[in-house]
């Protein structure tokens, strides 16, 4: 009887764990500060959680940017103006981990003498990825054989000594009540400070009636100098129809700044 034999390549970010084969990379965020000429080294845990079976990895670099609703996008390496990836070095770029075994990886990046800080590109970035080169075979029930393989993928980040502004301003925020997609708020921003940003995003929402108020669980956004984005934020199922303020308040840099947005709308259930 002839056996399918199919390749399933899964890829992650952020250091999750995929259960079947497995791999971590740790952490999913690696931040590097340094001015020209000047070289930084952090490190990057990789664990093979399996019982029972090796990994042979490689490590590469991509070029990535946010969407317009925060969707990591990739390039190949050095295609972006804000690439990172040609200042990036790693320890190792080829090595084995038997189960259990965790290796920790040297990021170094080296600042070229001629680099300097200039508005139109205050920070670069660029995404590692680790992955696995020795596929491992699963069955699914059909009996079709499937190689299930893993990348994972962390971001780096760089900027410059001194420089640091953090800001940015709300540039719309409304409500969408549409038959298809349903109800929700879109919060529309403009990063124009200087360095990446992330925070909670907070939603309150004040029934014009009664005064009762209720509160969003606290969404977490990240975005980059210049990126002008668009957050879903989607009703509470529990909202009582009615009149309502709904208030958005978003939290970000290291003096826990602060941008709100306000708006009234009529809130109906859904049939």
């Amino acid at each position: 009887m002839k056996r399918l034999l199919t390749l399933l390549f899964v890829a992650l970010l952020g250091g999750q764990v995929f259960a079947q084969t497995g791999l971590t990379v740790g952490p999913p965020r690696v931040f590097f500060v340094s001015g020209s000429g000047q070289g930084q080294t952090q490190y990057v845990d990789v664990t093979n959680p399996s019982n029972d079976y090796t990994l042979e990895l490689a490590v590469s670099l991509e070029d990535w940017a946010y969407s317009e609703y925060g969707d990591n996008i990739l390039h190949a390496s050095g295609s972006l103006p804000t690439s990172l990836a040609e200042w990036v070095s790693v320890s190792e770029s080829f090595f084995s981990l038997g189960p259990g075994e965790t290796k920790r990886l040297q990021v170094n990046v080296q600042v070229p003498l001629e680099a300097k800080y200039t508005a139109e590109i205050p920070v670069r970035t660029a995404m590692l990825f680790v992955t696995q080169m020795n596929p491992r075979i699963g069955e699914e029930k059909s009996g079709a054989n499937i190689r299930l393989a893993v990348r994972t993928g962390i971001k780096l980040y760089h900027r410059f000594i001194g420089q640091q502004q953090a800001d940015l301003e709300i540039t719309n925020l409304r409500y969408i009540n549409e038959a298809t997609i349903g109800q929700y708020l879109e919060l529309s921003y403009h990063v124009t400070g200087n360095v990446w940003l992330q925070g909670p995003v907070r939603i309150e929402y004040l029934n014009q009636q009664d005064r009762s108020k209720k509160t969003n669980e606290d969404l977490t956004f990240y975005a980059m100098p210049g990126d002008k984005r668009k957050q879903v934020i989607g009703v509470p199922e529990d909202l009582p129809a009615g009149d309502y303020t709904v208030s958005v308040f978003m939290f970000f840099g290291e003096e826990n700044q602060v941008k709100a947005a306000e708006m009234d709308f009529t809130y109906e259930k859904p049939h």
